[in-house]
Order: C-alpha cells, then sequence, then structure tokens
C-alpha cells in the first residue's frame, strides 16, 4: 500500500481507503459477517482511513466498523458525516444543538472519546455561506468532541467556498473518470491551502467496473434502482449523474484502455491516483473479493500521457455535456 499525506493534519493515509456506505445500507443486502470481512481484509492490507456517515445504515456502518476496530491495534483514521438526519434537510436545521446531537450520537456509534475528522454531509449550497456553522465545528473541536472537520460537497462551488474558512482539512467531493471538473481549478485551490481531497463515488456507482448492462437490475433498496432520477436525493450520487446508457457507451470505449491483468476497476481507481492533489480514494465494497480487487489499484503503474489523453476525449465526447457545469 502507498501512503499520502492528508492535507494538514499530520496524517498519512492509504491511498485507497475504504467507502463504508455500502455495508450501512442503499446498496442492497450485505450481510455482517461480509461486512466485518471486507473491513479485516483492507486492513491486513494496510487500508488505514476508513470513510462512513451517521445516515449509512442508521449508524449500522460505524457500528460495523467499531466492531473490526476492536479487534485491531494499528492506527486507523475513521472519517465520518454530519447532517444528513435533518429532516428536512435544510440550512435552518445546521444549528449547534443538532451537529452536537450527530456528534454525540456518532461518538457512541464508532465507541470512541474524540472523532478524527467530520465532515459535513453535502449540505445545503446556503451553508457554505454560514460562517457560524464553521464556528460551532470549531467549538467541538476546541470541546474535545472532534480532532478535525472538512465538507463533502455535491458542487465545485461548494468546495472552493469550503477552504475559504480556515479550519477545513479536507473536502471530499465526487471525481472518477465520468466526473473530470474538480481538477480544473478546485485541486490547485486545494494543494495551494493545504487542504486534503478524498475521491468518492470512484467508481460511478458501479458502471467503472465494466461489469454493467442493459440487462443489469438492482434491488428495490439499493439507490441505483429508486434514485436514478434523483428521487430520493442528488441524482449525481447515483451512477455519477450520466444517462444509465450513455455511461454504458462511454465504458465499451474505455474498456480496450485497460492494461491486461487489471481489471477495470482498478484502471478507474488509478485513474484517479494520477492526480497529486488526491489524498485518498474510497471505493465501497460488500465484500473481501471486492476489497482486495480495490486495493490492487495501488499495485497499477502509472497510466501514460496518451491513455490519460484518451479518457479524456471520451469524457469530452460522451458525458461532458451532461455534468460538467451541472456540479
Amino acid at each position: 500500500m502507498n501512503y499520502r499525506k492528508f492535507g494538514r493534519t499530520g496524517w498519512r493515509v492509504s491511498e485507497i481507503g475504504f467507502g463504508a456506505w455500502a455495508i450501512g445500507g442503499s446498496w442492497g443486502h450485505v450481510s455482517e459477517a461480509d461486512a466485518l470481512d471486507a473491513l479485516r481484509a483492507s486492513l491486513d492490507q494496510g487500508v488505514n482511513l476508513i470513510d462512513t456517515a451517521d445516515v449509512y445504515g442508521d449508524g449500522r456502518s460505524e457500528q460495523l466498523i467499531a466492531k473490526a476496530l476492536k479487534e485491531r491495534s494499528e492506527r486507523v483514521y475513521v472519517t465520518t458525516k454530519a447532517g444528513r438526519r435533518l429532516d428536512p434537510h435544510v440550512a435552518a436545521g445546521f444549528t449547534r444543538e443538532n451537529l452536537t446531537a450527530f456528534i454525540e450520537r456518532s461518538l457512541t456509534n464508532l465507541q470512541v472519546e474524540a472523532l478524527d475528522l467530520v465532515q459535513l454531509h453535502c449540505p445545503p449550497t446556503e451553508v457554505f455561506y454560514m460562517p457560524e456553522v464553521f464556528g460551532i465545528l470549531d467549538d467541538l473541536v476546541q470541546a474535545g468532541k472532534l480532532h478535525y472537520y472538512g465538507v463533502s460537497v455535491e458542487k465545485v462551488e461548494e468546495a472552493i467556498k469550503a477552504i475559504e474558512y480556515p479550519n477545513v482539512q479536507s473536502v471530499q467531493i465526487i471525481f472518477n473518470m465520468f466526473r473530470h471538473r474538480p481538477s480544473e481549478l478546485f485541486f490547485t485551490l486545494a494543494q495551494q491551502r493545504q487542504v486534503a481531497i478524498l475521491g468518492r463515488v470512484p467508481l460511478a456507482s458501479g458502471l467503472l467496473t465494466g461489469k454493467m448492462s442493459r440487462q443489469s437490475t438492482f434491488a428495490e433498496d439499493d439507490h441505483r434502482h429508486f434514485n436514478r432520477h434523483g428521487e430520493a436525493f442528488d441524482v449525481g450520487e447515483t451512477f455519477s449523474g450520466v444517462d444509465f446508457e450513455t455511461a454504458l457507451a462511454a465504458v465499451e470505449q474505455i474498456r480496450p484502455l485497460v492494461p491486461a491483468g487489471a481489471t477495470m476497476a482498478q484502471f478507474a481507481l488509478r485513474w484517479i491516483l494520477m492526480f497529486d492533489a488526491v489524498s485518498g480514494v474510497i471505493p465501497g465494497a460488500k465484500n473481501p473479493k471486492q476489497a482486495l480487487d480495490n486495493i490492487g489499484a495501488a499495485n497499477l503503474p502509472a497510466l501514460d500521457a496518451e491513455t490519460m489523453a484518451r479518457i479524456e476525449a471520451i469524457y469530452a465526447d460522451k458525458i461532458k455535456a451532461q455534468v460538467h457545469q451541472r456540479w
């Protein structure tokens, strides 16, 4: 495993982390045994970065992580999120009382005295223009409830605004072969401010594994079934906001670029790691096999300039018009 600086925190994190949404919920059924085995397999391979949220399975993801980490002695950084428990999910709900309650609940779920890092969980854009919210997070750091805080965002605009706040340590943003825009300006600004970047939805909800087809079906409790048009939350979270048929066509153009001996998922993750601004990428895994496949991306050689240019051309031709200015 290779390790990268995590902004100004002093952490060195595995460039392949573990995204723990799938073991919580909204991705179809995942047994507790499979979830714990996926976490164990990742930790055994040197993964020391796990990303979760209080709403993943209504706390199930955090609780499973606590269970897995009780067995370990090595230092593992767990980044969680807060804010999506609000109903309605509106800017006015980001109060001291609510944020404190969310963080106390995560402390209980993760069985720790202080959270490593809490990210505002894709709040409404208005929140990024409310300095009092970031002041509340500063106070929670002072109170010893968390070590650091950051944000998870939908839009590049939100990411750029967030890093104006001096104590925002990290930004989690959708970045993959179907979502290029963060690399144009935001990555440069984040590097200038020494802000860590977590690349989320790295496989475009599984599209970039190359295993999907027009015949693919998903369980009713899988967001790829119930959120295709943004019925439950931002449509950009599902298939990166790309029309399914369009994405399948793009995948077929990408497929010949995958090096011999690598999976398309590994290739997609390696593409993200070509960007030095990225501190870590957080693919999900429902079982040990998926976890180990993801980790294999760290061993792939750097992609050459011709391959990078080809991916850029596919994006420009097939994908850009659908997503680039939207997020």
